[in-house]
């Protein structure tokens, strides 16, 4: 870990060198705390997440929600491109296609190892801020999600795309996607729509807007913050400084679309998934963002369909702890019995972009095999049952 004392805080960030796929740094600030930063530093492969990557940021978080010294933890991404892209998928897929129709122990620990940080940051106590600049997707925001502060910017491009891949919206979203306005949830499930930041904020996925180029002043401000030895007061002081900052360089984040739309999208998703299905089979659109969410839905996996209308059938009721057992009951079983193999040798391995799902439409794909996904493959206890 480096100490960090010089008060210019963003530029020793933004200078690390470091041969690590997730660099920590605590920052000196004024008021004798510090601030941990975590950055993924795979940019390459858009900081997307390995097993690896998330012990040590399971580990070192563990260790500053102790520490006394630390007020804050900021998690930030290598590289312009991207905060995170999301899982890295390929050591899952290779496993699940080397044991075809099984559950495969890779599979069940990755999930239950990625699970349990994305709840830790939900529940983390002392504030935690994600720069969320860039591609922010899948495994990139359960880690935002669960984030108290998350700030986005211009280049903010945020998604769950796992309808491409054969998979659903996972880390957390059977929580987070639920509680978003009218059927909103459904729709990003089921089409993968890309949300700019106003679209961000509006679902209640952002709290904060600033430019790109605003990080320094914002490490600048939280370097001379009066950080308390209280987490509460932390918190808003925390936000008081971003608004401030945010009000000062005069950044308006623009229209949302998904906002403008709310209307018609809880129509788009009202009734059954058959209903769904039809409704957006034969929907004729003047408006090209929402022909491309109807074409990246009706390119999806039937199966994720039905899986991601079960997940919004959770509503509510369920809490963040069980949201989590649910998805990783479903995770691990989709990996052996759904299309989430195909999905990514035909996205990522062949990169031929044509997926031959099991299934060809949404009545086609049995009721046995979704209890099969449904079922819970542990015959102990769930492995997050102690999850609080």
């Amino acid at each position: 870990m480096t100490n960090v004392v010089d008060a210019n805080v963003a530029n020793h960030v933004a200078n690390s060198v470091t041969t690590q796929n997730v660099v920590f740094q605590t920052l000196a600030t004024a008021s004798g705390k510090w601030i941990g930063v975590v950055t993924l530093n795979v940019e390459k492969a858009l900081n997307a997440l390995d097993l690896d990557m998330v012990r040590a940021m399971t580990a070192q978080l563990n260790l500053w929600k102790k520490d006394p010294l630390i007020a804050c933890v900021v998690l930030d991404g290598s590289g312009e491109k991207a905060f995170c892209a999301g899982g890295d998928v390929r050591a899952l897929y290779h496993a699940s296609v080397a044991s075809k129709g099984q559950v495969t122990e890779v599979a069940k620990v990755f999930f239950e190892e990625e699970y349990r940080l994305d709840h830790l940051l939900h529940t983390y106590g002392k504030p935690v801020l994600v720069w969320g600049d860039g591609i922010v997707m899948g495994g990139g925001l359960g880690l935002m999600a669960g984030a108290s502060h998350r700030v986005v910017t211009e280049t903010s491009r945020i998604a769950m795309p796992e309808v491409t891949i054969g998979l659903y919206p996972d880390v957390g979203g059977s929580y987070f996607l639920n509680r978003m306005p009218g059927k909103m949830g459904l729709f990003l499930g089921l089409t993968a729509y890309h949300m700019n930041a106003a679209d961000a904020c509006y679902v209640g996925l952002a709290d904060h807007y600033l430019n790109r180029d605003d990080k320094e002043l914002m490490f600048d401000a939280m370097a001379t913050l009066d950080w308390s030895d209280t987490p509460a007061l932390n918190h808003q002081r925390l936000d008081s400084m971003i608004n401030e900052l945010s009000n000062q360089v005069n950044t308006p984040k623009g229209e949302s679309v998904l906002a403008q739309s709310q209307d018609i999208i809880d129509r788009l998703m009202a009734g059954s998934l058959e209903d769904i299905v039809s409704r957006m089979s034969t929907l004729v659109s003047e408006d090209a963002w929402l022909m491309k969410a109807r074409d990246t839905f009706l390119a999806g996996s039937p199966i994720s369909w039905h899986l991601v209308h079960v997940q919004a059938q959770l509503g509510t009721k369920l809490s963040l702890a069980q949201c989590f057992q649910w998805e990783l009951t479903v995770s691990v079983n989709v990996c052996a019995h759904g299309d989430f193999c195909e999905g990514v040798r035909a996205l990522l391995i062949d990169k031929d972009r044509q997926p031959q799902w099991r299934f060809k439409d949404v009545q086609a794909v049995p009721t046995a095999v979704l209890e099969q996904i449904l079922a819970s493959p542990w015959d102990e206890a769930h492995p997050l049952s102690q999850l609080s």
